[in-house]
């Protein structure tokens, strides 16, 4: 028998976490990324699988939305929050199009979240390419292996692709990847969302003033 969907949903909790974490807006940093590294090493600390990867919203050429999850290259108070891809991925030609996005991470060890949007930007091809240099063999790889979201005529024609690109990325570790692309989200908002057990969820909101950052509630 086919499981029920309706209740299989109302059988699931959220936030297996006792205590919750406790978060006072009024003790947070002038800054959004200072919170943000301040969570992150949290949410590392708390076994929180892969808390770098995150949501990543962009809308086509008609302004429809589409998602993905991508993973995060770093942050930092110049350019904001950076993350990787093809230029001719569904997400390259979307941003190419409309340079703006919003990031969304959820770690739910610690029953929070975290929402970042403003305009996006690529940085020097020559920063891209060393920014892929530094990662794993296995992520050169899949940026020589290409074609991002072109249609796949078969799980065979990848794994030849790929076999030929993990020869290449092993025997050549700065092999470069032309149209590999490093973006870079600059936030104009910055959202901390921390959960709370009686559902009085504490949101804080950064918005981005000028060189400096202001700070308000919202409901949750």
């Amino acid at each position: 028998m086919a499981p029920d969907l309706q209740e299989l949903l109302r059988s699931l909790r959220v936030w297996d976490v006792d205590p919750l974490p406790a978060f006072d807006p009024a003790t947070a940093p002038d800054t959004p990324l200072a919170l943000f590294t301040a969570w992150f090493a949290e949410a590392v600390a708390a076994g929180q699988p892969e808390p770098h990867t995150m949501s990543l919203a962009t809308a086509d050429e008609q302004g429809l939305p589409d998602v993905r999850t991508v993973m995060l290259h770093g942050a930092d108070e110049e350019h904001g929050w950076s993350f990787g891809g093809h230029a001719g991925s569904r997400k390259g030609r979307h941003l190419a199009a409309r340079p703006s996005a919003a990031l969304g991470f959820y770690w739910p060890a610690q029953a929070r979240q975290i929402r970042v949007r403003g305009p996006v930007t690529t940085a020097p091809p020559e920063e891209a390419q060393a920014d892929l240099h530094a990662r794993s063999t296995g992520a050169l790889a899949a940026a020589l292996t290409g074609r991002q979201s072109e249609p796949l005529g078969s799980l065979g024609e990848l794994a030849k692709a790929s076999e030929a690109a993990w020869d290449r990325a092993e025997r050549d570790p700065r092999t470069p990847a032309p149209t590999w692309t490093l973006y870079r989200l600059r936030p104009e908002e910055v959202e901390f969302f921390q959960g709370d057990a009686r559902r009085r969820h504490v949101r804080l909101l950064y918005r981005r003033e000028g060189d400096g950052w202001s700070r308000g509630l919202l409901w949750p």
